[in-house]
């Protein structure tokens, strides 16, 4: 049986702050500074989703906006628009955990699809609304597309080699709560 204590909790809690922090450091790395025609998945919102949909409580609300913040921050976007709507989205995801707890994985991949088509229209939107400046629409369906891609390896990670496993009914029950 799993391990449910709260030293274990706040552990998971803390990898998955330096998870976020790790991302957005390699991110930040001046690796290639010819400038590309594709974007990249993004992966703290990949990792942010499969942690809220696998383990809820590892990834709270706080810690994400938190990690999304200061990304958003770092790499010069608008100031807490994208931290806002990927909360939403994992807040969301939180909600949908339990049913999607005995669903297949295409269901879960496609509920984070949906998830991540929302925050990108969403993003697109708003900047539009307000007259800010934004990278060309290709750009933004090219990372859209390699983000949702990506999330099967990020499940993969997550899963193998971080041990962020979904809960099964009777883990819930271990715990207390009701499956």
């Amino acid at each position: 049986m799993a391990n449910f204590s709260a030293s274990r909790l706040w552990l998971m809690r803390a990898a998955f702050l330096g998870l976020g922090l790790l991302i957005i450091y390699f991110h930040l790395l001046p690796l290639d500074t010819v400038p590309r025609r594709w974007a990249p998945p993004d992966f703290l919102i990949a990792f942010a989703f499969a942690w809220s949909l696998r383990r809820p409580d590892y990834a709270p609300m706080l810690i994400i906006a938190g990690i999304m913040l200061t990304a958003d921050l770092l790499f010069q976007r608008p100031p807490g628009l994208m931290a806002l709507l990927v909360v939403l989205g994992s807040e969301y995801l939180k909600n949908r955990a339990a049913a999607l707890r005995g669903a297949s994985f295409v269901a879960e991949w496609l509920a984070v699809c949906l998830t991540l088509l929302s925050i990108t229209v969403l993003n697109r939107m708003v900047l539009a609304v307000f007259a800010v400046q934004q990278a060309q629409l290709s750009l933004s369906l090219i990372q859209m597309v390699m983000t949702m891609l990506a999330y099967p390896l990020v499940v993969l990670v997550t899963q193998s080699v971080l041990g962020v496993r979904k809960l099964t009914p009777a883990d819930i029950e271990a715990m207390g709560g009701r499956a």
